[in-house]
C-alpha cells in the first residue's frame, strides 16, 4: 500500500469575484523512499493541492477527496487529531523561511518546542536533538548558532534551519514547497543535494513542489506535471524529459536553458497566459496557447494511461503521437467525469 494515496482532490476559493477552482480532480500516491515532484508555472495549484492534505487553506479555501496517509484519511480527520500528524509524521518546508520561522523567538526555543511537544522530551535532551540537527545540515558551529535568532542567519542558513526543524521528527513524509526560491545558484545546489542525502539517509518519502526543472532532475524518482488545476501529465524523470507527451510539458522543457545547447539557439516561450480560474475555458484549458491545438480540443480532453503508469491529459495519442477523435471513447468518460 502506498504511502500517501489521493484521489480526486479539489479545491475552491470563495472570493468577491467568484469561485475560484484552484484544483480539479488530481489523483496521485506516494510509495514509501520516493521523491515526487509537481512542477508548473505560479497559479497551476501546486501549493494548494498540499496546503488541502495539510490542512493548512486559508479562511476562503474548501476542499474535497480523499487523502489516505498510512491508511488513514487525513481531509476527514479533526484539527486536533490532524495536528499530532503535522510536524511529526509529516513535515513541510515552506517557500520563505523568513516569515516561517518566528523573527521573536532564537532557534533553539522553536526547533526544542517542535520534539518537546511531539515526543516528549525534556529540554536538554530536546536541545542536543536540535544541535544534532543543525549538524546534520551543515550549519556551522551549531552549538552557538542555535542561540541566535532567525535574523542572524542568510537566506540559506534559514532555509538550512527550516529543513532541520522538519527533519528533527524523523517523518514519513517532507513536503518541501520551493524549498530553493529566492536563493542564488549555489545555494540552491546545496539545498537540493541536502535534501537528496538526508532523504536516501532516512528512507523518508518527498513531494517536491518547484518550477525548477533542474532541480527535478537531480533528486525525484516521478514527476506530475499540472495545468490551471489539473494534472495534465504525470510519469518517471525519464519519461517526462526524454518522452514527453504533453504538449505543455514539451513547453517547460524548452524553456529550459541546456548547456547542450547550440550558444546562438533562442528558448523556446510558451505564448500567451495561463487561463483565469474565474473563468476557465471548455475543453483543453492550455488550447489557447498550444501550438498543436486543433478543433478537436474544444472537447475534454481524456486522461490516457499507459502500461507503466505514465499518464497524459490531451486528445495527441501517447503512443503514435495522432490525434484521438472527439467522438472517443476517452472524452466521453471524461466529460462524465467533469460534470460531477
Amino acid at each position: 500500500m502506498a504511502l500517501l494515496e489521493v484521489r480526486d482532490l479539489r479545491v475552491q476559493f470563495e472570493t468577491p469575484e467568484g469561485v475560484v477552482q484552484a484544483v480539479n480532480g488530481i489523483d496521485f500516491q506516494v510509495e514509501s523512499g520516493e521523491t515526487l515532484a509537481i512542477v508548473g508555472e505560479s497559479g497551476a495549484g501546486k501549493s494548494q493541492l498540499v496546503m488541502a492534505i495539510m490542512g493548512l487553506l486559508a479562511e476562503n479555501g474548501s476542499a474535497s477527496g480523499e487523502a489516505d496517509f498510512k491508511g488513514r484519511d487525513l481531509m476527514k480527520m479533526p484539527p486536533k487529531e490532524l495536528n499530532k500528524i503535522r510536524g511529526c509524521e509529516i513535515a513541510m518546508i515552506f517557500q520563505d523561511p523568513m516569515t516561517s520561522l518566528n523573527p521573536f523567538l532564537t532557534i533553539e526555543k522553536q526547533m526544542t518546542e517542535v520534539v518537546m511537544h511531539h515526543q516528549g522530551l525534556r529540554k536538554q535532551e530536546a536541545r542536543a536533538h536540535a544541535v544534532e540537527m543543525l549538524r546534520a545540515v551543515r550549519i556551522p558551529d551549531p552549538e552557538e548558532r542555535v542561540k541566535q535568532y532567525p535574523h542572524e542567519y542568510s537566506g540559506g542558513m534559514r532555509q538550512r534551519v527550516m529543513i532541520a526543524m522538519g527533519l528533527l521528527c524523523e517523518p514519513d513524509l517532507l513536503i518541501a514547497d520551493e524549498p530553493s526560491t529566492a536563493l542564488d545558484v549555489t545555494v540552491q545546489a546545496q539545498i537540493t543535494q541536502l535534501v537528496g542525502e538526508l532523504r536516501d539517509k532516512s528512507n523518508m518519502s518527498v513531494i517536491l513542489i518547484t518550477h525548477d526543472m533542474a532541480v527535478v532532475a537531480e533528486v525525484c524518482d516521478r514527476i506530475i506535471v499540472m495545468y490551471a488545476g489539473e494534472m495534465v501529465e504525470t510519469g518517471t524523470v525519464d519519461d517526462i524529459f526524454y518522452r514527453p507527451r504533453h504538449p505543455y510539458t514539451q513547453g517547460l522543457l524548452a524553456s529550459v536553458p541546456r548547456l547542450d545547447r547550440l550558444s546562438d539557439d533562442e528558448l523556446h516561450a510558451i505564448p500567451g497566459n495561463p487561463p483565469n480560474l474565474l473563468d476557465l475555458p471548455s475543453g483543453c484549458r492550455f488550447r489557447d496557447r498550444c501550438s498543436m491545438a486543433r478543433e478537436v480540443c474544444f472537447g475534454v480532453p481524456p486522461l490516457q494511461v499507459q502500461e507503466n503508469g505514465c499518464m497524459s491529459r490531451c486528445f495527441i495519442d501517447m503512443n503514435n503521437g495522432e490525434f484521438l477523435p472527439a467522438e472517443s471513447k476517452g472524452v466521453e468518460e471524461n466529460a462524465g467525469e467533469d460534470s460531477k
